[in-house]
Order: C-alpha cells, then structure tokens, then sequence
C-alpha cells in the first residue's frame, strides 16, 4: 500500500515563502512521476509541478520562477519551494505519485496540506 506523508504547510504573509515535503512508501511498482496539485475554495484541482523519473519537469505556467520542486528519487521525495507566495496560492497542496504495474497504471494522493496566504 503506498502511503504519501506531506508536511510543512501553514500560513505566511504575501510575499513570504513556504517549503512543502512529500514522502513516498510502500512503493511496489515503477514510477513515472511525482509532483503536486493544490485546490483552492470553489475550484478545481490544478497542477503545480510533476517531476517524471527522466528528470523532466512541468510547471504550472503561471507559477514557473515562483514555484521549484526538487525531487530526491533515491528517497523517494518530492520538496515544493514557494516563493514570493500570494493570496491567490491559498489552497490545500496535495502531492501525487504515477506510476506502473503489471503494465496498468496505477497513482495515489497524499491527504494534503493547508497553504494561507493572508496578511
């Protein structure tokens, strides 16, 4: 049973910075990626970043330069770096791992993490 542990959310001023860390265990299969999604009030689940196992990485364009997630795939962890953070990054930031077994694909969230952005 894989379980994914984030950690580190909280609340910050506009402008301040976070890190998020995500933990993977329990890993039975091949990975295709990890990232992190977050989902504001009254909106749909969006993208923040997936790091694939060639070391690729997609960000959410309106956050590349704001937002850097490096992954220790050796650990099998995932970090989120946010940077000059503002109200609208509110949301409760999940971490998701891809991958495959037996040729099927298989995923898994994390619980999820509260970020607060207010003055």
């Amino acid at each position: 049973q894989v379980q994914l542990v984030e950690s580190g959310g909280g609340s910050v001023q506009p402008g301040g910075s976070l890190r998020l860390s995500c933990s993977a265990s329990g890993i039975m299969f091949s990975i295709d990626s990890m990232g992190w999604y977050r989902q504001a009030p009254g909106k749909e689940r969006e993208l923040v970043a997936r790091i694939f196992e060639s070391g690729r990485t997609v960000y959410a364009a309106s956050l590349k330069g704001r937002f850097t997630a490096p992954r220790d795939s050796a650990k099998n962890t995932v970090s989120l770096e946010m940077n000059n953070l503002k109200p609208d990054d509110t949301a409760i930031y999940y971490c998701k791992i891809e991958g495959f077994w037996i040729g099927a694909e298989v995923l898994s969230w994390g619980q999820g993490t509260q970020v607060t952005v207010s003055e």
